[in-house]
């Protein structure tokens, strides 16, 4: 209860408090930052259009969603939630297999989605609409991420498909101000205090307020 209580009235105070038990999400062992930035994630983004279709879109979903890879590789047309305008997916890292989660996408992003997979056609059969959208192996999907980073010029730790999904809790918390219970269920935290570490993350705002103490 205290733990709640203290996420609910201080993000920042909660991290304090649980840093000792969880360690530091944004940054490895040497300070090398975990997240991708802003400009960092564009440049993916920029980087995923170039590339064959269904890799783009494998890398758009990563991004949009800020899901783990096998939550991605697990996707079926089922998932396609058109009318939501979101991708249902199923939470791992759970006890129970039943935990989904609906996470908004780009509108855009399902048109691609649906004129690259079929997804729409698949969704009205009943041999297809249960079937993966990507049948790749972790290990290929993870080496295909790994390959558009180095295209888009993304380097060091944060060089991963995690770095994504940090990257989206950063830019979502730090910098648009998404309540953090929002980007809990996005990111399908088990707990809040998990998610209060991305405000951890320097933001514009706090930017701002530093070069104010910065001399002319």
């Amino acid at each position: 209860m205290f733990r709640e209580s203290l996420v609910r009235q201080d993000p920042f105070l909660a991290f304090h408090s649980l840093e000792s038990n969880q360690g530091f999400m944004l940054y490895d062992t040497t300070g090398n930052r975990k997240y991708l930035t802003s400009a960092e994630r564009q440049a993916f983004l920029k980087a995923a259009r170039a590339v064959e279709p269904k890799e783009e879109t494998f890398a758009l979903a990563l991004a949009y969603t800020g899901a783990r890879i096998s939550e991605i590789l697990a996707l079926t047309p089922r998932s396609i939630d058109f009318s939501l305008g979101g991708l249902v997916i199923r939470t791992l890292k759970r006890r129970r297999t039943d935990i989904f989660r609906v996470v908004p996408v780009p509108t855009g992003f399902l048109e691609r989605l649906n004129l690259v997979h079929e997804i729409k056609d698949k969704q009205t059969d009943a041999a297809q609409r249960d079937q993966r959208i990507w049948k790749w192996s972790r290990t290929t999907a993870w080496s295909r991420i790994k390959g558009l980073m180095r295209m888009a010029g993304v380097t060091g730790a944060c060089a991963t498909p995690k770095g994504l999904r940090h990257g989206l809790g950063v830019v979502g918390t730090a910098e648009a101000n998404v309540p953090l219970n929002v980007m809990q269920r996005w990111l399908g935290h088990a707990r809040i205090e998990t998610t209060a570490l991305y405000a951890q993350a320097i933001g514009k705002e706090e930017r701002a307020l530093a070069s104010r103490t910065w001399p002319s």
